[in-house]
């Protein structure tokens, strides 16, 4: 079981959803993913809620902060110091948007916008690390970012986070961050056909063992097939929408296939 304790500096560690009815989404992903919900009762929390498979904390969800905001999965990266985090951001173009602000005992996390306007997070751990179990099917396996301007992602992150760029030169269509020598993250130019009103956003991977299964189960949940189950080096995949419009890819890794 690849059970995480920690996370290197640059490492994506956690997602979690901002949903207007937490309730409905855990019931939508419990159908899915076999997750279980976990409230958190202390009325400081917002209703937060843990996903957990086995026991094993894999994801989060809390309500959106305004009725007319988007649901979305959110994207986490392990920082050492938020602060610092926060200051290479705005040197880079990037905003500010909440925090850095501590999370009782558990960590300290700020959320920023990149220049082209996609949302991400940073987590300096506390007590949590972020996701204890990775790249197993029902639990997150890889974070991707879809933009309309990946000469301006491939100037900004690595300034942040001090990636290397792989790919994305001489015409390829995307690219692959990696922290440390390791696979951090992916980057992907939007398609044409991709319709205007979907912003620059950071798509959350969940592995399953079958990606077909898991597109048609997504649809008999009540979800949307946004693109359908196609073969890429990394594995089948296909993205989704959750009955709130939150988007999210299902991978079959090619080495499980």
């Amino acid at each position: 079981m690849p059970t995480r304790t920690g996370y290197r500096p640059g490492l994506p560690c956690y997602a979690d959803l901002s949903s207007p009815d937490v309730a409905a989404s855990a019931a939508f992903y419990a159908a899915m993913f076999g997750w279980r919900a976990e409230r958190d009762h202390d009325p400081d929390a917002g209703g937060y809620t843990r996903f957990t498979l086995r026991g094993v904390p894999v994801a989060g969800a809390g309500p959106t902060f305004a009725a007319d905001r988007p649901s979305t999965w959110n994207t986490y990266f392990a920082a050492e110091d938020a602060e610092c985090a926060a200051l290479r951001v705005k040197e880079a173009g990037g905003q500010v948007v909440t925090g850095p602000a501590q999370v009782a005992d558990e960590g300290t996390m700020a959320v920023f916008q990149d220049p082209e306007g996609a949302a991400f997070l940073v987590w300096q751990a506390g007590r949590c690390h972020g996701a204890r179990l990775v790249d197993e099917p029902a639990s997150p396996c890889g974070f991707e970012l879809w933009t309309r301007d990946p000469v301006g992602a491939m100037a900004f992150y690595p300034e942040v986070f001090g990636w290397e760029t792989r790919g994305g030169q001489d015409g390829e269509p995307g690219a692959v961050w990696l922290a440390d020598g390791r696979r951090a993250a992916g980057l992907r130019p939007m398609e044409d056909g991709v319709p205007p009103e979907v912003p620059a956003h950071w798509l959350v991977h969940f592995g399953v063992a079958d990606c077909d299964d898991a597109a048609d189960l997504g649809v008999r949940c009540g979800g949307r097939v946004l693109r359908e189950p196609r073969d890429l080096p990394s594995g089948r995949r296909a993205v989704l929408a959750d009955p709130f419009g939150a988007r999210f890819a299902v991978l079959a890794a090619a080495r499980a296939r």
